[in-house]
């Protein structure tokens, strides 16, 4: 009846259902090395109780989408060594697969087809373990996902002070590129032993890598202690390295108040530096330490949640004892449903519509307040129906929540929407925040009304704003350790007032018309803005970058020269010393693949 009221085709309904995500992308059969439905000869002489499978790949936002591939899932980290070892001597690359849960084709490229030598190894089914080392030291195996891992941590009253929001995430993947949270000091906190602030990559105390032993040549385990030059290129290494194990430095646990609003303009919460009020969006990085906006296309009020350290339950708080506590976001309403499907279905000026619907059904979850509702109109009134706000508020209110860190920190199903997404850091002085984030937010909305003025509507999800510290190396409590020469988050020698990172993403849906143009317009104008004189840009390695009017992952000079300089300014080591480390401990580049190739030279 739904699909009757609305006018959807097939075609819609099916691409609305690929936009709500859920779990059926990682349920697909696999296939046997003796089935029918096999695809070429599976891997010759494979090491003995390795059991090869097809599957086809596919990542988050399903823009990279591969044939059937040979794929394993070994039972031991020694099984990864011998597997280094075949492949050398077969002539295939092995690419540790987790939850797929990214964007940019570091594990493999969109259409890589069947025929490739590339041999996927899935982490997630045995490589799991997990552990305490001692009362500040966990170890982890990189297949266990965060979601466990900060699950296991707060059985043991320790956490984190910031992480990546969804739990679908492998600890390798997250450590491969350098994965982050939202979370500064807030004025006058105490940082507390084992929170660090940055990178999760930087409270990485020892790691475990396969690597090419000197003198045999044969593929090996190898442990590289924190304090090892060596170990500062694998720290974030974008699939160019196989991590098996790390130990991380954790701390106690925090309970944290998470407070969302909805009533402040965009006007004001990103105005310029300097503007009155107190609510600014550095305003309450000073107070909270916390904060995250996320801002619907096409709207004028952000979501903002700004998290405080408090140890005990404010009386007006609502207490959460599991994570995931904003179930309108994670399990779509069939408004936002059918909406979705009618965009992805060719309607693409709907999309102002769509941001103000995602907008309405937020302020709903959040607050209960249904003014904006009642006053709304047209296909809006029409898609919030009755039943729609009755399961919206029969869930609850979220907007002041209270708990353990891990509660509040992981907020993403994998059930949300499947969006692409951009990604920067842009590095500045802590008192430099707003002028960073006046200056992205009001080029992006010139960029987005111009767009408009012409027809077109490539923005269809939300700008995110985080705010992170850099990848303090003394936060790992080891002597002599480096920062991760590869992640955004690494200091500049030259720049020791940069003690910050500000990260921008968008999001849309893939294959929006004129979404890599807009991209690559924002991209363009980041470069000139943050050039280094007052913030510097690097890129965020999982998302979209290096755009071209057509394509993402696709411009030679970012690629070639921006990037590699983006990590080599300010002097010291950096990008250069990464490359030659991870060559040098894998010279027959089996951890690797044709994009890796062309980046990392």
């Amino acid at each position: 009846m739904a699909n009757e009221r609305h006018g959807l085709t097939r075609r819609e309904v099916i691409a609305a259902s690929a936009a709500l995500g859920g779990v059926a992308w990682l349920l697909r059969g696999t296939v046997g090395p003796d089935s029918a439905q096999a695809v070429g000869a599976p891997p010759p002489g494979l090491p003995g109780g390795i059991e090869p499978y097809q599957q086809v790949y596919e990542n988050w936002a399903g823009e990279i989408r591969t044939d059937q591939l040979w794929t394993c899932a070994p039972s031991t980290p020694q099984e990864v060594a011998g597997l280094a070892d075949w492949a050398r001597a077969a002539g295939w690359r092995l690419r540790a697969q987790g939850h797929r849960h990214g964007w940019a084709p570091l594990t493999v490229a969109d259409g890589t087809p069947a025929s490739a030598r590339v041999l996927l190894v899935d982490t997630t089914r045995h490589l799991t373990g997990i552990s305490l080392v001692d009362a500040s030291t966990v170890r982890v195996q990189t297949g266990a996902s965060m979601e466990t891992l900060l699950a296991f941590l707060a059985g043991h009253g320790l956490g984190v002070a910031a992480c990546p929001a969804p739990g679908d995430l492998t600890v390798g993947g997250v450590l491969a590129i350098g994965g982050h949270g939202t979370a500064v000091p807030a004025v006058g906190e105490t940082l507390q032993p084992g929170h660090g602030q940055g990178s999760l990559s930087n409270q990485v105390t020892s790691l475990t890598a396969v690597v090419a032993d000197g003198t045999t040549g044969r593929y090996v385990l190898r442990t590289f202690d924190r304090s090892e030059a060596d170990s500062a290129a694998f720290l974030v290494h974008l699939g160019r390295a196989f991590l098996t194990e790390v130990e991380l430095r954790v701390g106690a646990d925090q309970n944290l108040r998470c407070v969302s609003r909805l009533d402040i303009p965009a006007t004001e919460l990103f105005a310029p530096p300097g503007s009155s009020g107190g609510r600014t969006l550095a305003d309450f990085v000073a107070r909270d330490g916390r904060a995250e906006a996320i801002w619907f296309a096409y709207t004028s009020h952000p979501w903002l949640k700004t998290w405080r350290i408090t140890p005990d339950k404010p009386f007006v708080a609502r207490r959460v004892t599991e994570p995931y506590n904003y179930p309108f976001s994670d399990n779509i309403p069939e408004p936002v449903a059918l909406l979705a499907g009618q965009l992805i279905g060719g309607s693409w000026g709907l999309a102002p519509v769509f941001g103000q619907l995602q907008y309405l059904v937020a302020k709903v979850g959040l607050t209960g307040d249904l003014t904006d509702v009642l006053l709304s109109g047209g296909l809006l009134r029409d898609l919030l129906s009755g039943d729609t706000l009755t399961h919206l508020l029969a869930d609850g209110l979220r907007s002041d929540l209270w708990g353990s860190s891990r509660n509040l920190l992981q907020y993403v199903r994998p059930t949300t929407l499947r969006v692409t997404a951009n990604g920067y850091a842009v590095l500045t002085r802590r008192a430099d925040l707003q002028w960073v984030v006046s200056r992205f937010t009001a080029y992006y909305q010139q960029l987005l009304t111009e767009y408009q003025g012409r027809g077109e509507f490539p923005m269809n999800g939300a700008v995110e704003i985080r705010v992170t510290g850099l990848d303090d190396p003394a936060a790992s409590g080891v002597p002599g350790a480096r920062p991760p020469l590869l992640s955004a988050l690494r200091p500049r020698a030259d720049r020791p007032e940069w003690d910050t990172a500000v990260w921008l993403d968008i999001l849309s849906f893939p294959g929006t018309p004129g979404l890599h143009r807009f991209c690559r317009e924002l991209e363009q104008f980041l470069l000139r803005t943050f050039d280094g004189t007052r913030a510097g840009l690097r890129v965020e390695w999982s998302k979209g970058w290096a755009y071209t009017d057509e394509a993402a992952w696709a411009d030679p000079d970012i690629l070639g020269r921006v990037i590699p300089d983006s990590l080599r300014a300010g002097g010291g080591p950096g990008w250069d010393e990464a490359v030659a480390v991870l060559d040098r401990h894998d010279p027959h580049r089996v951890f690797g693949n044709p994009f890796l190739d062309t980046v990392l030279r």
